[in-house]
């Protein structure tokens, strides 16, 4: 018997059972189209937070304090307050830093007329723009007699103004707002930037740093240091720089650790790659549970296929078909089974990945390798799945396959 023979018999016998085949199919179809969309949603994230985290500039360092100790337990990064404006006023003196932006972080309510909105408050210099690369959209930015005056201005992001201003046509630039009971005016709005990993840069109200640390976070000590290098090729003397700086500022032996972390932008850009990998690669492996489902769901539909047609492959034998032709036919039939399940499922994928990227909720990215790699484990699911049933049917014999009632 033909290849092409034992395919159209394949084709037959599936529209014979035409229920049967799309429930026997449907595991591997939800399998495909969700390995397809997992892996689109990891890769188009993990582009959109590299995209994100490049967009605040090649040279950024983050400065951050250490962590504590309590015991033998670490209690994680940034569990220590050893920054202060004083390191950062040290840090800015180098040649090989361009400008230096310490920060103070928090939550802060906001409230305009009947209007409240939580938002994220962060209290910087006048440097922020430069370091982290920054524009202001509307309006201005505060300067540093502002900062050195403790002025009550903000400049706010386009996520507050939308949540603040909702349903109005006014000018936020020239507003007086309350952050925290504390009356500020609004200077400036940012220019969006969008989300970096977990952060929402348009969710977020900057005020000057002496402000926010004498009237709103009543601390001494500073959340973070970033800094900006002269250059990308001085990104290396430029942690130096800090580090020496740092460990002097804060009086620390030669054998003493650091009481403060380093990071660069590739360092923060490989973590976020790596996070979304490892995610990418466990939501793909739970989808692919249901090809395994879908490939059980096939040798049980093809046994009962078996079990059904055995007179027919009785008669078969007996005029002349050989094991290898039966087997084959089996075969080829879980193998297109299969088949039109991979290509369904493919189909459906592709579109939920644009579906979702459309409605705007998360990022996707289609290549053409994860699509590839589906339609072949989906003809690898036949194959394996499949050759037990067709083994069995080929072994029949034709005189009991004959009598079978």
């Amino acid at each position: 018997m033909s290849l092409i023979e034992c395919v159209r018999i394949s084709f037959r016998s599936i529209r014979a059972n035409g229920l049967r085949s799309v429930l026997t199919m449907l595991g591997i179809i939800i399998g495909v189209a969700a390995v397809i969309a997992m892996v689109a949603i990891g890769e188009g994230t993990s582009s959109s937070v590299a995209s994100q985290i490049n967009g605040l500039g090649s040279n950024l360092l983050i400065v951050s304090p250490g962590q504590a100790t309590q015991g033998r337990v670490s209690l994680g990064a940034g569990s220590l307050n050893t920054l202060t404006l004083a390191d950062a006023e040290a840090i800015a003196e180098k040649e090989s830093v361009a400008g230096v932006a310490p920060s103070v972080n928090g939550r802060a309510q906001i409230v305009w007329g009947s209007n409240n909105y939580s938002s994220m408050l962060e209290g910087t210099t006048a440097d922020f723009l430069r370091v982290r690369n920054a524009e202001v959209a509307q309006g201005r930015f505060f300067t540093n007699f502002e900062v050195t005056r403790q002025f009550n201005v903000a400049v706010v992001g386009t996520e507050v103004v939308s949540n603040l201003f909702k349903d109005t046509t006014t000018n936020p630039v020239g507003q007086t707002v309350q952050i925290n009971r504390v009356p500020f005016t609004i200077i400036g709005v940012l220019k969006s930037q969008g989300s970096s990993g977990m952060t929402n840069n348009d969710d977020r109200i900057l005020i000057p740093i002496t402000t926010a640390m004498s009237r709103l976070t009543g601390g001494k000590n500073v959340s973070t240091i970033y800094v900006s290098a002269a250059s990308s090729d001085t990104m290396d003397a430029a942690q130096q720089d800090i580090r020496q700086t740092l460990r002097a500022q804060h009086n620390l032996r030669p054998q003493a650790a650091d009481d403060f972390r380093i990071t660069s932008q590739s360092d923060i850009l490989s973590t976020a790659q790596e996070v979304s990998s490892s995610m990418t690669a466990l939501l793909s492996g739970i989808a692919a549970i249901s090809l395994i489902v879908g490939g059980i769901g096939v040798m049980n539909i093809m046994l009962v296929s078996v079990t059904e047609r055995t007179r027919e492959i009785g008669i078969r034998k007996a005029i002349g078909a050989k094991r290898r032709d039966i087997l084959r036919q089996f075969l080829i039939e879980a193998v297109t089974l299969s088949l039109i399940g991979g290509i369904l499922g493919i189909a459906i994928g592709v579109g939920a990945a644009l579906l979702i990227s459309k409605l705007g909720s998360l990022a996707t990215s289609i290549s053409l390798t994860p699509i590839l790699y589906a339609f072949l484990t989906s003809s690898l699911v036949g194959v394996i799945f499949g050759v037990y049933p067709a083994r069995k049917a080929a072994q029949l014999k034709p005189i009991d396959a004959l009598r079978y009632e």
